[in-house]
């Protein structure tokens, strides 16, 4: 079985983190070994969404945290069992799965109770009265498995058993004043107690020994509606095992069960089971109509596995997946400065100083002699194209040229019409909220112990904010202090004019104004040729910080 990997890109995702966590899945894929999952961190913005309905590409799946799940873990995977089985059938599921316990489930599939292998032990050492058949609903079927028996004669109106069970091992004098309408008898070959039991009216009679029943007694039974069975075993044996036959709706648990579901959180369930003292707890698919699909114990979470994760396009804690301190991250590619991600073990990083993650994704590709599908060839330009902005971006390269020319052959793709038509999808506004502009491309830094939150958002028509700045403004002032950014700014970049307004709060606010030369009026400067917060945001306000915190 290929282990599973997933392939992500950052927070808030742009087309390149998408993209390049769909190209590269499907490269890792195609070698084989793997099964390479592309997944994204968040919901996809207007830009990307164009991009992939133009190619005929699905979205990868969202995932919100790659911290261990019960569906990650190695538990039990056992059928669960219906409530009218015999304690002996249980007992024998549980030695041939090596298991100590058993999700019982009722007529509509769902958990009934959980039958553990103390429940029939507990019901063995247990002084049942003889009443314990008729009191526990135990079924003709039952006995017959049980006992081994075979079925002499059955009635089409079975007799309810409802009485007690006797062995008649006394004279039939003896024995008539025990005996009562609905009993279970256990006999042996003697005829003249056979036929007292049958005409008392009884509903079964087991004889053991495998012995004949003549003719006369199984006509008086077929005339009265009696149940005849015969068991090879002795009369002792007989007695010791037909309290096996009792279903275990009798002895299961059925209150207050400690159910977990598949996308139950490992820590979680680690929690809630040193709080509880059962072996094993059912494990419910609430996907799946919560649907039983089996058993988890506390040996199952010592012995649980890490994921496996790609990075693309970042290789900063803040802007990854939740749980990555808990994952096993294989390989790292980005452009983007080297930042906090640790990893235990040497792994594949590769970082150039490059315009799109997707150049080195194509890189790689055209290194190893392949060629990217047409769709693929296709994403992979439109995300170089994107983050590049069509080369007007200072962090494109000649690399990134060679590399779109050579993808948009594949793709048969004319760059600049399609440039044109996906600048116009991506940077729309009409409809949106603040709290959308903020969120659509976002990224937190940490620089010099400070964290500062870069929002930025590209549009052909910047003047239609002005009626919005004042509630982005608040917004971002309230997000600042609720998240402890000490600088948060809004990058409002337009790509053809090559500039971008930078709305800025914060108790460091003024720092970056000072950073570019400029004065804040109503928390905003003009910044002209500014278009990239990697290459012209992030470097000159580390500068200012730095030389500050030196002072």
């Amino acid at each position: 079985m290929r282990e599973t990997v997933y392939i992500t890109g950052h927070k808030n995702p742009d087309s390149d983190s998408i993209c390049a966590a769909l190209a590269y899945a499907e490269y890792k894929n195609a070698n084989g070994g793997i099964n390479a999952i592309p997944v994204r961190l968040g919901e996809i913005n207007r830009e990307t969404k164009f991009i992939l309905e133009y190619f005929g590409v699905s979205a990868p799946t969202l995932l919100e945290t790659v911290r261990l799940s019960v569906e990650d873990l190695n538990f039990d995977k056992i059928a669960p069992i219906s409530p009218d089985i015999s304690l002996r059938m249980a007992l024998e599921l549980m030695k041939k799965n090596n298991l100590n316990s058993l999700p019982v489930i009722d007529e509509n599939e769902q958990l009934a109770g959980i039958v553990t292998i103390s429940d029939i032990i507990g019901a063995y050492i247990d002084v049942w009265d003889n009443g314990i058949l008729g009191k526990s609903g135990t079924s003709i079927d039952n006995i017959v498995d049980t006992l081994s028996a075979n079925t002499i004669i059955s009635p089409h109106n079975m007799k309810p058993i409802t009485g007690k069970l006797l062995v008649l091992a006394m004279e039939p004098k003896s024995v008539e004043k025990y005996i009562e309408q609905n009993d279970v008898v256990i006999c042996g070959d003697r005829r003249d107690t056979q036929e007292l039991a049958i005409n008392r009216d009884i509903s079964l009679m087991i004889v053991t020994g495998n012995v004949d029943v003549e003719e006369e007694i199984i006509d008086l039974a077929r005339e009265k509606g009696i149940t005849i069975i015969s068991t090879p075993h002795d009369t002792f044996t007989t007695s010791r095992l037909i309290t096996q036959s009792v279903p275990i709706s009798h002895v299961m648990t059925r209150d207050n069960l400690v159910v977990f579901n598949l996308d139950d959180l490992v820590d979680n369930v680690k929690e809630k089971m040193s709080q509880t003292r059962f072996r094993s707890y059912p494990v419910i698919d609430d996907n799946n109509n919560n649907k039983v699909v089996g058993l988890i114990s506390r040996y199952h979470l010592i012995s649980s596995m890490k994921k496996k994760v790609i990075l693309v396009d970042h290789n900063e804690r803040s802007q990854s997946v939740d749980g990555l301190e808990e994952c096993e991250i294989l390989e790292i590619i980005d452009h983007h400065r080297v930042a906090d991600v640790f990893t235990g073990n040497p792994i594949y990083f590769r970082n150039e100083p490059v315009g799109s993650t997707c150049t080195i994704i194509a890189s790689i590709l055209f290194e190893n002699g392949r060629r990217p599908s047409k769709k693929m060839a296709g994403i992979l330009s439109a995300a170089i194209i994107s983050d590049t902005l069509l080369f007007k971006s200072p962090t494109s390269t000649n690399v990134d040229k060679m590399i779109l020319e050579r993808l948009a052959r594949i793709a048969d793709l004319d760059v600049e019409k399609f440039a044109m038509e996906m600048f116009k999808a991506g940077t729309s506004l009409v409809g949106k909220t603040p709290q959308e502009l903020l969120k659509q491309d976002f990224k937190t830094f940490t620089i010099e112990e400070d964290n500062i939150g870069i929002a930025q958002v590209y549009t052909m028509d910047p003047e239609s904010l002005k009626d919005m700045k004042t509630d982005l403004i608040s917004l971002m002032e309230e997000r600042a202090k609720d998240r402890g950014y000490s600088i948060f700014i809004l990058m409002l970049t337009d790509i053809f004019k090559e500039a971008s307004e930078m709305v800025v709060v914060g108790q460091n606010k003024e720092l970056v104004a000072k950073a570019f030369g400029e004065t804040l009026v109503n928390n905003s400067f003009y910044a002209p040729g500014v278009l990239s917060r990697k290459k012209q945001v992030v470097p000159p306000i580390t500068a200012t910080l730095t030389e500050i915190k030196e002072l």
